[in-house]
């Protein structure tokens, strides 16, 4: 895995499913370039990866840390474009920027 500059956890086990992935993208959105949040699941987020490759294609990079059975962790980093900006393609539904 590449150096963060910060890492932010975000163990939402106890969040309701419904809620999860708002919070995850919420939180994603609000990282500068370079700064990473763990998330800690209940089950495997490989759903969410290709959400993230959906909604925010190029800004953002995956990296396993731990591969349950009962507790899966992710790193997800926030990248620079290629004009150095972090960039958000959030279509609006959920109330994001």
């Amino acid at each position: 895995m590449n150096q963060v500059t910060a890492r932010h956890v975000v163990d939402v086990r106890s969040i309701a499913p419904r809620e999860r992935h708002s919070l995850i993208f919420s939180t994603f959105r609000a990282l500068q370039a370079g700064e990473a949040m763990e998330l800690v699941n209940d089950h495997d987020p490989r759903p969410l990866y290709d959400q993230f490759q959906a909604e925010a294609p190029g800004t953002f990079q995956w990296d396993d840390l731990l591969q349950g059975p009962g507790t899966w962790r992710v790193a997800i980093t926030r990248v620079a474009t290629r004009d150095g900006a972090a960039r958000d393609r959030c279509c609006g539904g959920c109330g994001g920027a």
